[in-house]
């Protein structure tokens, strides 16, 4: 049934969404694909399909507010999506998961070819079991069905990682300048409005593709923004990529830095018609940041999770909020990871009920969901919870007290419930959610901005966090995303590397020109 049901969606792709009419035939025709995770090596959880959430035919239009009906760009092509899916960031994905989608994807792909372009959307930091660079092998495997003639445009996460075989398979390329990511939808659409722009100027691929692989990897966390010199560096991109004539698109590539490939290490990627100048821009990024790569530092101060307790408990300053970074599931972190919660239970200042009132957020464990649910609104509750995927720092956590909320429907979560257990309420969840805006915890009759503490699963605030913390620590805490990259055992990635390697003599930063796409073929 599930599959006759793909079947008739992507039968009806054409009719539903009124892409191809023949009043429009002089239009492009733009297919749409892509699939985005951060994937962590050093987390035992695995992603299966349905955490991707697939979007299929017509529903994929709904992931990109520029490309909504009343959008100008919507009118500038005939579109024909395939298959994009974006999953929460977790640990590696199944081999028969990928295999899957991308099956359905490229089956989609064959029912409308030809295609003049083709807009890749992917995040670039996905691991497969068994798979070196499966963002390479997707495109790889898209361009045999599409051949070499469509134009393709990839964005990317700038924590995203650029191999060699994704350079040359792709032919605009850019990424995301902002971390937090405020800027992701504006980025998909700058991909788009270049891609589209290409083709209907005639111009098609861009002449040049300037690639310097970067021997830096470092977190997010060290590397946002918001802050100097990561904040100086990526203003620089736009002067250099932008508004520049010749040049049309690039960026920096931060890379991901909890996955063990080769090609897991920071980027800078230039394309453009100009040669001198695309390589130009493209050398004097990557020595921009090979010239700060000592002065990157941690977005928020940092300690361990005993003095940032401590140091949030005695403040006057409310609400402060602790970034337990060691499990965040935006990075990776399989989410159910228990140590952080269990010692703040230990903690004598929160065991009785008006002691500093406290949030954490969260824990998944679907068996202890099903005891609160059966408690009821008000009804005590008691149990072991988490460190079903990840036990390796911490067993199950014992929870005891009285169930204060029970909210169902989440799309990540599915179902969330609060048990207050002295004066913490411990959200537990079905399945693992992160907790990043205000609306998160008001619908489950918390309030973020007025409890004394609260605590979070997650690196660096993002936005909303950031705009209700009144003071801020980060965690270093144990995890599949451990801040601390020292703690980690890499094998695989390529040496030297900073800060691996701090003594490493300065490399060979020279662009290197990147093949057009087909170029051998």
């Amino acid at each position: 049934m599930k599959h006759l049901l793909y079947a008739l969606a992507t039968c009806l792709l054409i009719a539903n969404s009124g892409f191809a009419q023949s009043a429009n035939n002089n239009l492009p025709r733009i297919a749409i694909a892509g699939l985005g995770i951060e994937s962590s090596t050093f987390s035992p959880a695995v992603t299966l399909e349905e955490a991707f959430h697939a979007r299929y035919s017509g529903e994929v239009f709904n992931a990109y507010s520029f490309l909504l009906p009343v959008s100008p760009l919507r009118k500038q092509a005939i579109w024909f999506p395939a298959v994009v899916g974006k999953s929460l960031p977790g640990g590696a994905v199944t081999r028969e998961a990928y295999e899957s989608l991308v099956g359905k994807m490229l089956d989609s792909l064959k029912k409308y070819m030809p295609y003049d372009g083709l807009y890749f959307d992917i995040h670039g930091a996905m691991s497969v079991k068994g798979l070196d660079d499966p963002e390479g092998d997707l495109i790889t495997r898209i361009r045999q069905v599409i051949g070499y003639k469509t134009l393709v445009s990839t964005s990317m996460d700038l924590h995203g990682n650029v191999s060699l075989r994704l350079a040359q398979n792709t032919d605009l390329m850019t990424c995301y300048r902002m971390a937090p990511h405020e800027d992701a939808m504006q980025t998909k659409e700058r991909a788009v409005v270049n891609l589209i722009e290409r083709i209907k100027s005639g111009k098609g691929k861009p002449a040049y593709k300037a690639l310097i692989n970067v021997p830096i990897l470092l977190p997010g966390e060290k590397t946002s923004t918001r802050i100097e010199p990561g904040k100086s560096l990526y203003q620089d991109v736009a002067p250099l990529v932008d508004k520049q004539e010749g040049v049309i698109d690039g960026g920096i590539w931060i890379g991901y830095a909890w996955a063990d490939e080769p090609r897991n290490h920071a980027a800078v990627m230039v394309v453009g018609d100009d040669k001198p100048k695309v390589t130009q821009a493209a050398e004097k990024l990557a020595a921009n940041f090979w010239d700060v790569r000592s002065k990157f530092g941690f977005v928020a101060p940092t300690g361990t999770l005993e003095e940032s307790l401590t140091k949030a408990i005695a403040s006057q300053t409310r609400p402060f909020y602790i970034s337990d970074t060691g499990d965040n599931p935006t990075a990776g972190g399989a989410g159910d990871v228990t140590w952080t919660i269990t010692q703040i239970l230990n903690r004598p200042e929160f065991k009785k009920s008006d002691g500093p009132t406290l949030i954490y957020a969260s824990i998944p464990d679907p068996e202890f969901v099903k005891k609160a649910l059966a408690a009821g609104i008000g009804g005590r509750v008691e149990g072991k919870a988490g460190a079903i995927v990840d036990s390796r720092f911490a067993g199950p956590v014992s929870l005891s007290g009285t169930v204060e909320a029970i909210q169902k429907g989440d799309k990540d979560a599915e179902v969330e419930v609060v048990v207050k257990v002295g004066s913490v309420n411990v959200i537990v969840t079905q399945k693992r959610k992160p907790y990043h805006e205000e609306k998160d915890f008001t619908r489950l009759g918390l309030n973020p901005r007025t409890a004394d503490i609260v605590v979070v699963k997650i690196g660096y605030l993002q936005p909303e966090l950031y705009e209700m913390q009144k003071d801020w620590i980060m965690a270093l805490t144990p995890g599949g995303v451990d801040q601390d990259l020292f703690r980690l055992k890499y094998k695989r990635i390529e040496r030297p590397m900073f800060p691996f390697d701090g003594n490493m003599a300065t490399p060979d930063l020279s662009a290197k020109l990147v093949p057009l796409s087909g170029a051998a073929k």
